[in-house]
């Protein structure tokens, strides 16, 4: 099985942990991280990703700017320092133009989705078909192609805080599960949610563009005819 690792959330994870300890430490702590997520027997290989400059989601935020509210949280000591360690010690690949988010989504649909695990803490990848592992929580599970349309359109909903996308007013995980209770297709899920919208189609579009996870390369997110 190939792991697919969000290198991004690593990077924060361990970084904030060693911003009062020496760079070797930092170094020392990130290997045995990664090495303690590829022990399973059942992991062959990993393909591992971090976000680089520039993204396509930064034009389509008109509501407010994407991910603007994190422009004044400073990054920890050693941010730099483990991006450049991934890259150069474990061979994690640097993206641009969109996130690392987007290339797990895009290799994911590459294979065959009993062949991968995504390796995160980021709901947003539940977005994703097939095997997922949340580090933190120790827990292991599987997300059926069907349900995640649910997530993606649950999400324009809701919107999302940590990337400063703006969801419906006053709607959160549990009204939304009631908007999109009745529906069983996707063109069901996006009338229910554009009525939900009062209509809105520009503001259910770009929230649906910023929140949508790539699966081909280059792709934008589209509403079902």
């Amino acid at each position: 099985m190939q792991a697919l690792i969000d290198g991004d959330i690593l990077v924060y994870r361990i970084a904030f942990a060693s911003n009062d300890e020496e760079e070797a430490i930092a170094k020392a702590r990130m290997s045995t991280f990664v090495e303690e997520l590829l022990s399973p027997i059942d992991i062959r290989g990993y393909d591992g990703y971090l976000t680089g400059s520039n993204n396509f989601r930064n034009e389509i935020a008109v509501t407010a700017p994407y991910k603007g509210n994190r422009k004044d949280v400073a990054k920890p000591v050693h941010y730099q320092l483990l991006r450049d360690y991934l890259q150069h010690q474990w061979g994690f690949v640097m993206i641009q133009d969109q996130e690392a988010d987007d290339a797990i989504g895009i290799r994911a649909y590459e294979l065959n989705d009993e062949e991968y695990i995504i390796m995160t803490i980021d709901k947003d990848l539940d977005m994703i078909k097939g095997w997922h592992y949340n580090f933190v929580k120790n827990e292991r599970y599987f997300v059926k192609e069907e349900d995640t349309l649910r997530t993606f359109y649950k999400q324009i909903l809701t919107g999302d805080r940590t990337d400063n996308i703006i969801g419906l007013k006053g709607t959160g995980p549990v009204k939304a599960d009631k908007v999109l209770k009745e529906c069983e297709t996707e063109e069901e899920m996006y009338e229910a949610v554009l009525e939900a919208y009062d209509g809105n189609e520009e503001r259910v579009l770009e929230n649906g563009r910023l929140l949508w996870i790539r699966r081909l390369p280059e792709q934008i997110w589209t509403p079902p005819k």
